[in-house]
């Protein structure tokens, strides 16, 4: 092997894949865009940079060799002390994952990328190998406990991970009890296996369920920040991830023969059985912000901030010459009162000082709860803020704004940092665990759908 394939191999760990790949079976690997992004961010894990990751992408799309096998002989060829505990839904496959990394830290192309590793000669437990440094793999099940391991090291610098590939069978996402008892497990168990708080902690999953691991985790089931890469099988523009793999023609067939499985496991936004008043195909996207005549601020905001609440948001949109309406911008969290003014204020003064870009008339709130004593603080402070008030369900609401959306006059801009949530709470609407993103459109909708419409909102 070339020194500098060698070096490239040792300080980045897609052309590490690569190389392995290459070397253990004889030819080249099936390249595609999703390999770096995955390999980009599970370098931010070794670097520091992300303590907490999740990754959601379909079945058959090299998750599995990548994040967990790859990322593990990688790490412990940088590292040879560190600590890796691995898990999945059945110990059975989480010890075949181990078994196959072993085999290729065994491998003679490895020797040469990393040839100051070696594994202790009584490594010889298919669930568990040791490297003469003292590194480990220990490989679990979801349903188990982990007794006398942990993951990471006490001292600076990375030192080994937590890697959860696949906690749950898929034909068990329906359990709200199977679902509740990952959730017990990954309390339970994996939080108490961590050597140290800054121990990285990677979930590699297809969504199956609103309430799964990575639901539960991203709404907040640990009071921690999750950085999340989601790879939907198809873009925004209707195209494959991945044409070699996953042809056009398969995925409409998927999504024709099974929504419910193609939303979840293919597209990452998994759905209530139900909703269906926003279809997925009705939204258009822009790249570049349109001219628009005016702008306007609309909100919906939480009474709690407690997790089972839903998120404040706030959005900036848009009326364009053709009387389309366009969201330019999104903000959403759970904020308590004087973070969410903080955060109101903060919106505000950043659309206003935009330039050419039609006049920003007005900030629109639902008078309700926590939007009631943000109206009345901001308005006191000059800014045109004017209270939604709610006399029609949100149901009823959403039928009068559905047509608008169907005839292609709601844009987004492709670049919303939170575009893939939103259009996830869209497609599952009334049914799913959250509705303020789409609540705030709603209204946005209503007040700015008219071609002519004057910045002063009607009641929906």
């Amino acid at each position: 092997m070339k020194a500098d394939q060698i070096a490239l191999s040792q300080g980045r760990l897609y052309a590490f894949s690569r190389t392995m790949f290459a070397a253990r079976r004889g030819q080249p690997m099936l390249e595609n865009w999703h390999q770096r992004e995955i390999c980009e961010a599970l370098e931010k894990v070794l670097l520091g940079r992300i303590p907490r990751l999740i990754i959601n992408i379909s079945p058959r799309s090299g998750k599995t060799d990548i994040a967990v096998k790859n990322f593990m002989a990688w790490g412990m060829g940088l590292f040879p002390d560190a600590e890796f505990i691995h898990a999945s839904y059945s110990k059975r496959l989480a010890t075949a994952n181990a078994y196959d990394t072993r085999a290729m830290m065994q491998h003679e192309a490895y020797g040469e990328i990393f040839p100051y590793v070696a594994l202790q000669d009584d490594s010889k437990a298919r669930d568990e190998f040791r490297t003469t440094l003292g590194g480990i793999v220990y490989a679990t099940g979801a349903e188990g406990t982990i007794t006398g391991y942990g993951a990471g090291k006490m001292r600076p610098g990375f030192g080994g991970a937590v890697v959860i590939d696949d906690p749950m069978k898929p034909g068990e996402a329906t359990s709200a009890v199977m679902r509740q008892g990952v959730i017990d497990w990954y309390q339970n168990t994996i939080q108490s296996r961590l050597n140290k708080p800054e121990t990285p902690i990677i979930v590699i999953m297809q969504r199956l369920h609103e309430e799964d691991l990575s639901g539960w985790l991203l709404n907040g089931g640990t009071g921690e920040h999750w950085e999340h890469l989601v790879i939907p099988a198809r873009d925004t523009a209707g195209r494959s991830f991945w044409p070699a793999q996953f042809p056009d023609e398969m995925l409409n067939r998927l999504e024709t023969t099974s929504p419910y499985v193609f939303a979840g496991q293919y597209m990452q936004r998994p759905s209530p059985l139900g909703g269906g008043l926003f279809k997925d195909e009705w939204w258009r996207f822009l790249d570049v912000p349109p001219i628009v005549r005016w702008r306007a601020i609309f909100a919906d905001t939480a009474q709690k901030t407690k997790e089972q609440n839903d998120y404040s948001v706030f959005q900036c949109w848009g009326q364009t010459l053709d009387g389309q309406i366009v969201m330019l911008d999104m903000v959403r969290g759970k904020w308590e009162a004087p973070e969410l003014e903080t955060m109101a204020r903060a919106f505000w003064q950043k659309h206003k000082a935009v330039q050419n870009a039609g006049a920003l008339r007005a900030f629109y709130v639902e008078d309700k709860a926590s939007g009631t004593g943000l109206i009345q603080r901001l308005k006191r402070e000059g800014i045109p803020i004017i209270g939604i008030p709610r006399d029609v369900d949100k149901v009823t609401r959403a039928m009068d704004a559905a047509p608008y959306v169907q005839s292609g006059n709601v844009l987004l801009m492709r670049n919303l940092e939170q575009l893939s949530d939103f259009l996830s709470e869209a497609s599952v609407f009334p049914n799913g665990t959250h509705d303020d993103m789409i609540d705030a459109a709603m209204s946005a909708i209503s007040g700015m759908s008219a071609p002519n419409a004057a910045p002063a909102i009607r009641a929906l």
